[in-house]
């Protein structure tokens, strides 16, 4: 089988290997309390793609200008989703995609900074909707011990869909009263508009951010211990199946010969500090 030709830059390349770096120096010399005592926990670091700050807020359900101001203060940085791993579906078309994530005891806040020649938003609505066919972002994650792995998926009007499950092939998809208690907001607004093309916009690209809460107690299929000092697997995408310009860009590398995002064999590391 082929390996998927992987169009990482070596200026991304280099900034991994600098987060790294940092990352490596952030948690060295973590504490830990045991009985009462202090001590130095050796934190294995060779693994770890990426380190999730803590956030604080003053309510319980921060709004997304809560959230902004939160990554903000910590000096939370953007990541790139840019890595190309099926060149010969993409064509020579792949749009500007970052994100970037914190989290509370009790939630995982993501932030997806999206600049696109096309934008889509077909479904207005959770229920019934594809998002993976509109301008599309997705968080996938093992969040527990089982093994189960949670995909989150939304349109650029943050509407979209949320499951759970070991395979791709068996999934618990959540309905509306739980997707209800995922808070998303867009600078698109939360309308169904179609599709806007380049043309459309003289030619300029789009640009459009969208800021999540995710409850750490909607991942009900897994038994999640505390995030912190924790390390889990996850993934970050972008796509448009149905885009006039179709793509497929992930965060961490998926080395196989087509497209396919349910792949927690390829997810990279996070570690919540």
């Amino acid at each position: 089988m082929l390996v998927a030709l992987l169009k990482l830059t070596h200026i991304e390349m280099i900034k991994r290997l600098i987060k790294k770096t940092v990352a490596a120096a952030a948690v060295a010399g973590m504490l830990v309390s045991c009985g009462g005592n202090a001590k130095k926990q050796e934190v294995d670091m060779t693994d770890v793609d990426l380190i999730v700050k803590e956030l604080s807020f003053d309510v319980q359900q921060p709004s997304a200008a809560q959230i902004e101001d939160a990554f903000n203060a910590k000096n939370v940085e953007y990541n790139s989703i840019a890595c190309v791993n099926w060149e010969g579906y993409n064509g020579d078309y792949n749009p500007d995609v970052k994100f970037r994530i914190g989290y509370t005891p009790d939630e995982i806040y993501l932030q997806y900074l999206v600049t696109e020649n096309d934008i889509k938003a077909e479904f207005g609505e959770d229920a019934g909707s594809k998002p993976y066919t509109d301008s599309c972002v997705e968080f996938f994650a093992i969040p527990g011990e089982g093994g189960e792995y949670y995909n989150l998926e939304l349109n650029c009007i943050g509407k979209g869909t949320f499951a759970g499950g070991a395979q791709r092939t068996d999934r618990t998809r959540y309905a509306d009263d739980v997707l209800s208690q995922i808070r998303r907001e867009s600078t698109l607004g939360s309308e169904a508009f179609g599709t806007k093309t380049l043309a459309e916009n003289n030619g300029e690209p789009y640009t459009w951010k969208l800021t999540v809460a995710l409850p750490v107690k909607l991942y009900s299929l897994s038994e999640v211990k505390p995030l912190k000092g924790r390390k889990i697997q996850a993934n970050f995408y972008k796509c448009g199946d149905n885009m006039p310009q179709k793509h497929y860009l992930s965060w961490h590398p998926i080395a196989i010969e087509k497209p396919n995002f349910h792949r927690p064999d390829h997810f990279g590391t996070l570690l919540f500090e």
